[in-house]
């Protein structure tokens, strides 16, 4: 299941005509490292692994829909960012990619 969330994120990505081509790679390059960070927490602590991998789907498509809303898409984010709260010592690089790409998908909604 988290590995068909993931995928579906790319797919969506792949498939945005309306992303620059460089923003496009960016946040495939975040999902990439999302994934393999998440496949050592999946095995730890799976709720929350699925957690983050659910928030970062939900992100992305607020971010990517034709009509925008600018609160659901900030609610999004921001549960995606909430999500990897507490990860910072354990799982510094998982909360790096999550809050790289919180960033970058909140700067979508803009």
């Amino acid at each position: 299941m988290l590995e068909h969330t993931l995928r579906k994120i790319e797919e969506r990505l792949r498939g945005a005509g309306t992303l620059e081509s460089g923003q496009k790679s960016e946040l495939l390059e975040l999902v990439k490292a999302l994934k393999e960070e998440i496949s050592a927490l999946e095995v730890s602590q799976p709720d929350q692994a699925h957690s983050i991998a659910g928030f970062a789907d939900v992100s992305t498509h607020e971010a990517m829909r034709a009509g925008k809303s600018p609160e659901l898409l900030s609610h999004a984010v921001g549960g995606l960012s909430s999500s990897v709260q507490g990860f910072e010592q354990a799982h510094p690089r998982l909360t790096e990619v999550v809050n790289r790409l919180a960033v970058l998908l909140s700067n979508m909604g803009v």
